[in-house]
Parts: C-alpha cells; structure tokens; sequence
C-alpha cells in the first residue's frame, strides 16, 4: 500500500514537472491602405466576439495606426469611435488657422494670400520636404492616444507592438519597436513626397509601405507562430484608367506596395490566415468611407470565421488574456493625470526658449489632458516658426515629464511670399495686382527681420522694412519703412483716371500688447505726386511729414468669409502738408487724418452675421488734401465699380448675412460655399463740403462665394439708389 502512495505521489510530480502545452502564439498584420484602414477595425471586432486572442501586432501605415490603438490597450469599440469621429481631413493642410496667427502676421497672410511655401538660403531656393509638414496629422494621432508616455521597449505595451516604415536615404525597411508611439505611427504612414519624412534617430522615415506594406516577416520574428495578415492595399487601376501623368504615377507606386506584399504572403504557411476585405472600390483618400470599409472587413472576417475558429479561447482564458492586457495599459492610463514635475525644451530653432514656454503655457505641479496638451501645441506652432511641434512625456515616481520638441523650417531662414488679386464688374477694364516678398528672419540676435515687398500690376509697390524686437519677449519693437508707391483709381464719368506717385518713410516704436493687437507711435515722411491724368494743371507735388499713432486688434478666422471673430484698426496723423500747385491756395497746410475700420462676425451653424464699419475723415484749414479716401466695390458701396468715389470724408456702414451652402452638400467637411446678401449705406464728401445724413448712398449684393487655396472667390451682383448697378468677380484677396 505505501508502495503503491509513493508510485502515485512520483506519478503526480512528473506530471507538475512536465509543462502544460502552451497554445500558439498569434500575430496580427495590418497592412497600409489610407481610409480604407477602418476595415482592420471590423476584423478586429470578430476576433474579439469569438475570443480569438492577439499575442503580436505589427503594422503599415494606417495598420500601424490601428494596430498601435489596439496594443496600447484600447478595445475595439474605443478605436472605432476615435476613429471614425477624428476630423481626418484636417490632416490634409498645415496651414495655421488665421485666427491663431499673431497680429503681425495676420497682415501679412492677408497681403500674400498664395498657399506657397519658397525659401531661400546658402545660395539656392528650398521647398519642404513634403506638400504637408506634418504637423496636422501629428496632433491627430496624439488626440487618438492621449497623453502617453514614451516607451523603453514596444514589448512593454498591453500587445508588443512594431510599426513598420521606410528610411528614404537608403530605401530600407526600418522596425521601430521604441519611443513615442505617436512619432512610429506618424512615420509609418508618411507618404513621401507629399507628408514630410519623420526623422527618427537620424534616420529620414517614410511610408513603410514602399518596403513592406505587409509585414509578415516582422509579426514571425517577433514570435508569431500563426499569423492572422489583413491586406487592404489597392488594386492596380485597368488600363483605360490610365489616362495621365497623375494616374500612371499612382500606378507605379501601387505596383512597388503591391511587390513588397505579394513577397510577404509567400511567407504564409497552411496555419496561418490572409483576410482580403472587398475593399477595392473604395479610395484610399476619402475618409467617408470609412463606415463602409469597417462593415466590409467585417464581413471578410466572418466569411472566414471556420479558419479563425480554431484559434479561437475559452471563456474564461479569454477574459484572462483580456484582464492581463487592462492591467498592462492601466500602467499609463490610469496615470494619464500625472503632475508635470519638469518641462524640457528640445528647440531646433532660433527662437527663444522663454517664448515659446510663453505660449506653451503648460503649469507644473497639474496633470495635463490630451484637449490641453493640443491647444498648447496649437499656440506654439501658431507662432509660425517651426515645421513641427511634438511633445513626449517620461514618467517617473514624483510626477511626469514633458519634452517639447521644435524644430524650425526646413525651407528657410529667408521666405519668399506671394499674392494675387483679379477684379472685374465685367464692364470697364479688370484690375490685376501680382504681390511678392522676401522676408530675412533672424538677422539679429534678438529675432529681427528684414522684408521687401513688390507689387505689380494695376497698382505699384516697392518697398523695404526693418523690424526689431526690443525686448527677448518681442513685447516691444522699432519698424522703420521705405517704399515707393504708386496708388491708381480709374476714370469714371465724373473724372479721368488720378494717380498719386509718393515715396513714404517711416520711424515707428510699437507695443504688442497682446498676442492679438498692437499700439504704434511713430513719425512719416512722405513726397509725391497727385495728378489726375489728360488734365492739364492736374498736377499737384506735395510733402507730408508728422507723427502719428495707431492701434490694431485682430481676432477674425477670416479676412474673407468670417464667421466669428473682430477686426479694429484706428490711425491718427498728424501732419505738415507743403503743396506746389494751383490746386491749393496756399503752400503748407496742417492736417489731422483719421482712419477708423471694423469688421466683426459672429457665426452659428450655416448661418453667419458680419458687421461693417469705415470711418475717414481730415480736418484741415484749405479746401484741398492730398489725404485721400475711396468707396465702390465688392462690399464697398457694391452698386458701385471699384474706388468710383474718392475723397476726404468716408461714413460707411454695412450689414452682411452669410448661409454656408457647403453644409448642405453631401460631401460634408468640403469645400465652404457662402451665400450672402448685404445691405449697406455710406458716401464720400470732400473737404469743403457738410456730412449730411440725407447724402448717404444706400447699396446691396447678392452673392456666391467661397475659399480656395489662392484666396476668396466671388461672383454676385450689386445695386445701388439712383439706379446703379454692377457685376462683380473676384478672386484673390478682395480689400
């Protein structure tokens, strides 16, 4: 009997000695496709509806977005409702949101209105590396994975995790498996040529679909024993599509994807799955049909449900294997609103650090959420300095810490500009105007800037301008100014055409007292010449000289079509005005120039509310001024051609309503489309003449209008009492 307890007893530890068979480790691939990503997500639904456990996850492209929401440990009802509510489109441009832009450089934008990044330096022009930097789709990816910290090792993760891209130096396959899973996804879907490569340990990386857009061989390595490979990669277009440059280049590169991952399927075995989602018809570019594509990976996945059943868990293992990964992301999750103990600047530019951690902004001693963490960015990357602003958090026991990385221009540190303007009312001559500047940043130490400005066309510029921060902060600053311009207004029935050649100087000391307004001193020196042209004796040289203030305040997202938002300039000038011509009774003069303008908005919905006001007006002692203003125009007296009432004293009001027909079209996030309608009243008198209320001119316009990448576009119609009428196109800038 004691025999026969010893046997059993051996028996039963031989059996503990002997390891339980562990199941098959399963790897996950999610191939690149753009939109069509969102199929990954209704495979991923399936495989957690039928307890099918992932022990790896590798990815390309938007696979390496997918997949990395998925191994930082989020379900799959959190990825498909992050997703499918990120506005994606946004990725599609960088450009800085007007109402983000400083004052200064709000001005600017509004002159050069041409979606042109030029610079200049080392003796040759320079372009970014892609026709986006970047940035924007950066930001979306850190609101899809909040504010994660970086990671020693990807294996760390709720499922270890690569991400798969392409070094654009070497044409190499390049597997990130560390550090911000932000930058390894941003990297792995960067197309080159047209998304900015990402630079990683100094290695320049694109789009890993170019080296392999499936990585089978990456999830196997890792330890995959079955490999579970969904391939959304686009087909190859038929021969009648082949009808352009654009179309056969597109071609070629589904061609290169397409060779790396039919290389890549040649690594599956008998065990192993390949899902293809009927996906073809879809576009890689438009994020609409993402809810189609996830419904169409679902169903690729459910066709196959017999395969994927065999590897299929326990209830209970299931919810094991489910509990071990909360426990991993909970590690970073559940810390998310960690103190900031520490900020730290990896600034690749010239601009100083107490400015940017000025509009950074970010409180040590307080926990940082994603929505702030990205306005934080936002008010950085508004400074309009850097090609890339990003962050990266370390945690530590006392608290985290913040790494903010920018890194300046690659196209610059000089920045050519451009503007365009065409005007017609289809009835006189139509008015052209070609702008152009140079801009020189960072000549000196404390951030100065040297700009010349060139304008061609109907009207003429040319004209250089210093300006220099005072204080490291750039609160204070001087500007000095010359140019030499040529201001035109066309003949009309009432007069011939009037030309005003000057040559003005400027001396100024300025305050920005916020990031959106400033206030200005300074003193003008001007000499020209105003002369109405075919006019015998309609020649007047004069000189002007004074001093003069002015304030500025400028939050308008728009110059164009706003919807919310104000725009207040006021300048005084006081001025000697010297005449030598008929056209005044005496040789000086002094006068005072006011110049009042407001432009607000306020917007709900479709439906926008922009208010118009224009004040000018000179108080002198002669009957005569060379200070001149105008009304006529595209919400300017619209009844009326362009500039048709010139003179010294301007009362202008007007009322504009804007529907967004965009809204209604259904593609929703495209193009806007206003339709809008104005009423308005002002006038123009001269010198000698009484304001009166009963000279107003009462005006109006119906239009149709829209933004495009070279400024405002609109066609309408305008009227005015006594009969006036006109029809207006512009594109461009309209003021």
């Amino acid at each position: 009997m004691r025999f026969a307890l010893l046997l059993l007893l051996f028996v039963k530890l031989c059996s503990l000695a002997v390891p339980v068979h562990a199941r098959d480790k399963i790897g996950l691939v999610l191939s690149g496709g753009g939109a069509k990503g969102s199929a990954h997500i209704g495979v991923l639904k399936i495989l957690e509806q039928n307890n099918i456990p992932i022990d790896y996850v590798v990815g390309t492209s938007i696979g390496a977005y997918v997949g990395g929401m998925y191994a930082l440990g989020y379900d799959v009802e959190e990825i498909e409702k992050i997703m499918l509510t990120l506005p994606w489109d946004n990725g599609f441009s960088d450009f800085i949101p007007r109402e983000s832009l400083s004052y200064v450089n709000k001005q600017h934008r509004d002159r050069y209105n041409l979606s042109i990044r030029l610079g200049y330096s080392d003796g040759g022009f320079k372009v970014p590396h892609g026709l986006l930097l970047g940035q924007s789709a950066y930001q979306i990816l850190q609101r899809s994975t909040d504010t994660v910290s970086s990671f020693v090792s990807f294996d760390d993760l709720a499922i270890p995790y690569r991400a798969v891209a392409s070094d654009i130096a070497t044409a190499q396959m390049v597997v990130l498996d560390s550090g911000s899973i932000n930058q390894a996804m941003k990297a792995s879907a960067s197309v080159p040529g047209i998304v900015a490569a990402v630079e990683i340990d100094g290695r320049m990386l694109v789009d890993g679909g170019i080296t392999n857009n499936m990585p089978i061989d990456v999830v196997k390595k890792m330890g995959a024993d079955i490999v579970i490979a969904v391939d959304i990669g686009s087909p190859l277009a038929r021969k009648s599509e082949l009808t352009s440059t654009v179309s056969v280049l597109n071609q070629l590169s589904t061609i290169l994807t397409n060779n790396t991952s039919l290389t890549q399927k040649a690594l599956l075995s008998d065990k192993d799955i390949l899902l293809r989602p009927a996906i073809d018809e879809l576009s890689t570019t438009d994020w609409a049909v993402m809810p189609e594509a996830l419904k169409l990976g679902e169903q690729e996945a459910s066709a196959q449900l017999p395969a994927l059943m065999k590897l299929a868990i326990s209830d209970v293992e299931y919810q094991a294997y489910k509990q071990k990964k909360r426990v991993k992301a909970n590690q970073w999750f559940a810390e998310l609103p960690n103190k900031i103990i520490q900020i730290q600047f990896k600034n690749n530019s010239k601009v100083e650090n107490d400015i940017i951690s000025l509009h950074f902004a970010v409180e040590l001693g307080k926990g940082l959420s994603k929505d702030e963490l990205d306005l934080a960015i936002d008010r950085v990357y508004a400074l309009d300095k850097f090609e890339q602003v990003t962050v990266e958090f370390n945690d530590t026991e006392q608290g985290r810490i913040l790494t903010l990385h920018t890194k300046a221009k690659s196209w610059g540190p000089n920045y050519f500009d451009f503007g365009f303007n065409l005007k017609t009312d289809f009835a006189n001559r139509a008015i052209v105007s070609l702008n152009m500047s140079y801009m020189m940043t960072d000549v000196t130490d404390n951030g100065g800037r040297w700009l010349n400005e060139a304008k061609a066309g109907w009207e003429t510029l040319l004209a250089t301008e210093f300006y220099q921060p005072l204080t490291k902060s750039h609160d204070f600053y001087s500007r000095a100014r010359v140019s030499y311009v040529q201001d035109k207004w066309e003949k009309t029935k009432t007069r011939p055409e009037l030309s005003n050649d000057y040559y003005l100087g400027i001396l100024a000391l300025g305050y920005n007292y916020s990031f959106n307004g400033i206030l200005e001193v300074g003193g003008l020196a001007q000499t020209g010449n105003l002369s109405f042209v075919a006019l015998a004796g309609g020649d007047s040289d004069y000189n002007s000289y004074g001093g003069f203030v002015k304030f500025g305040y400028d939050t308008l997202n728009s110059i164009n079509f706003p919807t919310q938002g104000n725009k207040l300039s006021m300048k005084v000038q006081w001025l000697n005005d010297e005449y030598s011509s008929q056209l005044s009774v005496a040789d000086t003069d002094k006068s005072v120039v006011l110049n009042l303008d407001w432009r607000g908005a306020f917007g709900f919905r479709s439906h926008t509310f922009v208010g118009i006001a224009s004040l000018a007006t000179v108080e002198n002692e002669e009957a005569f001024s060379v200070h001149v203003t105008e009304l006529g125009g595209f919400l300017n007296l619209s009844g009326y051609q362009e500039d048709a009432l010139i003179g010294v004293h301007k009362v202008f009001v007007a009322v504009v309503y804007q529907y967004d027909l965009g809204r209604e079209m259904p593609a929703e996030g495209g193009l806007p489309v206003y339709l809008g309608v104005s009423a308005e009243a002002g006038n123009i008198w001269q010198v000698n003449e009484t304001v009166k209320y009963s000279d107003l001119i009462h005006s109006g316009s119906i239009y149709l209008g829209t933004d495009t990448s070279f400024g405002p576009a609109v066609f309408g119609i305008g009227f005015a009492s006594g009969g006036k009428s006109s029809v207006f196109l512009s594109i461009g800038k309209n003021f």
